[in-house]
């Protein structure tokens, strides 16, 4: 199913690409899912949110 959404997968994924999560960038969200179940649940992030999620992850 293709609605679009840009997607790009992080470049930790694995060489096979079977274990990791994709990104796409909207104009008032951030969408990410799962890339072994693309057409399934997809998660929903405003840019606040988002921003916040990277700072944790990226420990700063």
């Amino acid at each position: 199913m293709n609605t679009g959404e840009s997607w790009r997968k992080s470049s930790y994924s694995g060489a096979e690409g079977g274990e990791c999560v994709e990104v796409a960038e909207t104009s008032g969200a951030v969408l990410v899912r799962d890339s072994k179940r693309p057409v399934e649940a997809r998660l929903s992030f405003g840019p606040e949110a988002w921003v916040g999620f990277m700072r944790m992850a990226a420990g700063r």
